[in-house]
């Protein structure tokens, strides 16, 4: 069973000062997540995972299922498992708007890589990020381009650098969103489609403050990069998201609330968990068999 841990703030204000933004407000707004959508196991669960329970929508309709690694490839990772992953920042920009600084960006490491070491809790996932380089482009339809759309299709053809090893992060107005990832298999089809687009104000200082600008919507949006369902995939139900230590939970988590229990199968619902819909405030780790799988579909799907 997961611990549970109590919510805290995980950058101090210096950093996200240093990050080239001002404080945040104590009213920051909250803000539509988004990310990749699994296969959900029935109508329920899909609009579950599209819906929080503030009614705020945070999944895009990606249509975006992972391949299963075969079992004869399963088991290559394990405690002595290192990888780094090179990451390319494409910065997209409407005018002055969403010129993300070289600070801010560092800051955004910073937390990419507190988030696969363990550094807050949980387990270290054997995964290390290095920053590989970074682009500008002003483009106002990219800097607005929706999920499936093909301003993403255009803006991803021009600019992804890399193979299936390289993250290559857009960041953008996200759409009304947060952030969207494609799964690993995916690259085998649509290569020009891999990598993340994220809301440039989810980095770490953001105006979403201690909600959605920690800095951990690329840290969830990496886990599905990596193969990972969310907590919530297929509910309380059948293989849930394919990972034993994670305890079964019915709905996404809205904030941090301690203590909440949706399934009766053993464990509380894991809101600390980078895959739930907690605040970026609320998460600390990914568990063992999370960092398993994330290291099955890596070596599988990627590594080669």
């Amino acid at each position: 069973m997961k611990l549970v841990r109590p919510c805290r703030y995980l950058l101090t204000l210096a950093v996200l000062l240093a990050a080239g933004f001002a404080a945040p407000a104590a009213d920051a707004p909250a803000a539509r997540y988004a990310a990749c959508e699994p296969a959900a196991s029935g109508s329920a669960a899909r609009v579950a995972s599209i819906r929080d329970a503030r009614g705020i929508v945070r999944e895009p309709q990606l249509n975006d299922t992972p391949e299963e690694v075969p079992d004869s490839a399963k088991g290559n990772g394990g405690p002595g498992f290192r990888a780094t992953v090179p990451i390319w920042f494409h910065v997209i920009t409407d005018g002055a708007t969403g010129a993300v600084s070289d600070e801010t960006i560092a800051a955004q490491m910073e937390a990419q890589n507190a988030g696969f070491t363990g550094t807050y809790g949980g387990t270290n996932t054997g995964f290390r990020f290095r920053l590989a380089g970074v682009n500008r482009t002003n483009n106002t339809e990219w800097f607005n381009a929706g999920a499936g759309s093909k301003a993403e299709r255009d803006m991803k053809k021009a600019l992804r650098v890399g193979g299936a090893n390289t993250l290559n992060v857009y960041t953008t107005s996200g759409a009304g969103a947060l952030g969207w990832a494609y799964y690993p298999s995916t690259y085998k089809t649509r290569p020009y489609l891999d990598g993340i687009v994220m809301d440039y104000r989810s980095m770490p200082g953001g105006p979403y403050g201690s909600q959605f600008s920690l800095g951990f919507t690329l840290t969830h949006e990496t886990g599905h990069w990596l193969g990972l369902y969310h907590t919530f995939q297929g509910g309380c139900n059948a293989k849930g998201d394919y990972v034993d230590d994670t305890p079964f939970e019915r709905t996404p988590t809205s904030g941090c609330p301690e203590g909440k229990d949706t399934c009766t199968e053993p464990g509380l619902d894991p809101i600390h968990n980078y895959m739930d819909y907690s605040y970026d405030s609320c998460y600390t780790q990914f568990t063992p068999g999370q960092s398993a799988r994330m290291q099955d579909q890596y070596l599988f799907f990627r590594a080669a």
